[in-house]
């Protein structure tokens, strides 16, 4: 009777009708993104059923491996790697079912049992064994390439939450810009039309700008408001990468690739195909890796460790770095070939320092999300505490300026915030309501025809110094190019200091 059906079912692929030799010359010229170039391992006792399906996966561009037997299949997974398997359940010398439990698949693998009518509890057993999916026996060779791709979501899905699971998640309020980044704004908006006018094949984006300034933030907006919003955008720290497993973690490995390779596992890149990857501190890469890297942006190919073969990856880079690339690059410290291929499309993030009455704005936005997520009223900053988070230097950027604020609601009353602890407020009269154009400290600066207060500068300048110097008073001397006795001086109110 089984021999009926799959002659019933099959039996007019060479003999005309839908499967007639035309459907195998149309199927020659068929893209299939997920089986172009995959190596699949067909394991089916029935001969005729065995060619048309090694002819149709090879049609769709697929390297095919079929073979009849369970232990044939042995033979090939001891010295072959497949990206996915279609395995029959019942074979001559066994179960394909067999091949699970004992393991012989690699974790990469994207297995796909064939079951006869009514095998729903061996495909269950199967899934639980680690079967990606099944198909029920008759069925349409047409559904093999989106099985398949349901195998390799999957196992892209698993790699991900996987990740995820490893990672501090930082939550995403979205993006401020502020007067300061409006430059960084025209930019990100000429990157995001140039990708909805490429569509595939996105060139790689590098953000530089000092720890804590929110280049991560930056690349997140990007990502959301692109066209591959509604894919996967997976970070990396590879400043958290030990060397060692650096390779591992970003191309993936095979089982027994080196000594703790107990299990296959897919690297990030390949975690990320459709989406975007988000290499952040990228100069703590090594040499090599970099290199690595720069490959697999350039031939949209990455190879795992221990395969001898090469996968390949649609992939958005970007990068971030939080030291001037260039620099490094005349240093010997980055690749300079990787960094030619990044700076396509740079972004520069200026230090929180540097943006002046944004600082505020900048303030109220951060404070009016942490509000939301804790659930509080939320409090004002009063006049001295606005002064004092201009006079601060924020050495920590937009993370030191976000924790400031949080660390204020958790610990203040609820109702007022000026922050006391924060030096130079009391001694800078800043105007904290004027354009950042109006602050001394800047190039542009001019003399205000009402006059100008010198010496609330020179407090303010001092202050400043002492914020640099973790309030060491002889080194901000030194920086000011003064003695240590009128710092402490002017520190005393006009006084002679007893310190």
């Amino acid at each position: 009777m089984e021999q009926l059906w799959r002659f019933l079912s099959y039996g007019h692929f060479f003999f005309g009708g839908q499967y007639g030799g035309d459907f195998i010359k149309d199927l020659s010229n068929m893209e299939s993104a997920v089986l172009s170039g995959a190596e699949v391992l067909l394991v089916e006792d029935e001969t005729l059923l065995r060619k048309r399906l090694a002819a149709f996966l090879d049609a769709t561009g697929a390297e095919v491996t079929a073979v009849d037997s369970v232990a044939g299949a042995r033979r090939c997974l001891e010295s072959l790697q497949f990206e996915f398997a279609l395995v029959d359940i019942k074979l001559p010398d066994g179960l394909g079912l067999d091949l699970l439990r004992e393991k012989r698949f690699s974790d990469n693998t994207g297995i796909v049992i064939m079951t006869a009518e009514g095998g729903v509890k061996s495909a269950v057993e199967a899934m639980r064994l680690g079967a990606g999916d099944y198909l029920s026996k008759p069925f349409d060779f047409e559904e093999l390439p989106l099985v398949f791709e349901r195998c390799r979501q999957g196992r892209q899905s698993a790699r991900i939450e996987e990740h995820r699971r490893s990672q501090d998640q930082v939550s995403d309020h979205g993006l401020f810009f502020g007067e300061s980044l409006q430059q960084v704004e025209e930019q990100l908006q000429k990157i995001l039309s140039a990708d909805r006018r490429l569509g595939r094949g996105l060139p790689p984006v590098l953000i530089e700008g000092e720890t804590g300034t929110g280049k991560t933030t930056v690349a997140r907006w990007l990502h959301h408001h692109g066209p591959r919003a509604d894919k996967i955008l997976v970070d990396v720290n590879c400043s958290a990468l030990p060397d060692s497993l650096a390779e591992s973690e970003l191309f993936g490995h095979e089982r027994g690739a080196f000594t703790d390779a107990r299990s296959a596992r897919i690297g990030l890149f390949e975690a990320a195909h459709g989406g975007t990857l988000l290499l952040d501190e990228i100069p703590s890469l090594s040499s090599v890796n970099q290199a690595k890297v720069l490959k697999a942006i350039e031939d949209g190919k990455i190879r795992r460790v221990g395969a001898n073969k090469e996968i390949s990856i649609d992939v958005r880079i970007i990068a971030a770095a939080n030291r001037d690339l260039s620099s490094l690059v005349a240093a010997g410290e980055f690749r300079e070939d990787l960094f030619h291929r990044l700076d396509l499309l740079r972004l520069t993030i200026p230090a929180l320092r540097d943006r002046g009455a944004d600082v505020l704005t900048l303030a109220d936005f951060l404070l009016t999300n942490l509000c939301k997520r804790y659930r509080v009223r939320r409090p004002e900053i009063t006049r001295p505490g606005r002064q004092r988070l201009l006079a601060h230097t924020w050495s920590g950027n937009v993370r030191e300026l976000s924790h400031e604020l949080e660390r204020a609601i958790v610990f203040g009353d609820g109702s007022r915030l000026d922050f006391p602890h924060l030096a130079g407020g009391e001694a800078s009269d800043v105007n904290v309501d004027s354009n950042p154009r109006d602050d001394w400290l800047r190039a542009e600066w001019r003399f205000p025809e009402c006059g100008f207060g010198l010496e609330d500068a020179i407090n303010r300048l001092i202050n400043l110094a002492l914020e640099q110097t973790n309030q060491n008073v002889s080194a901000a001397a030194r920086l000011l190019g003064v003695s240590r006795d009128y710092v402490r001086y002017r520190l005393s109110g006009g006084k002679k200091s007893k310190r």
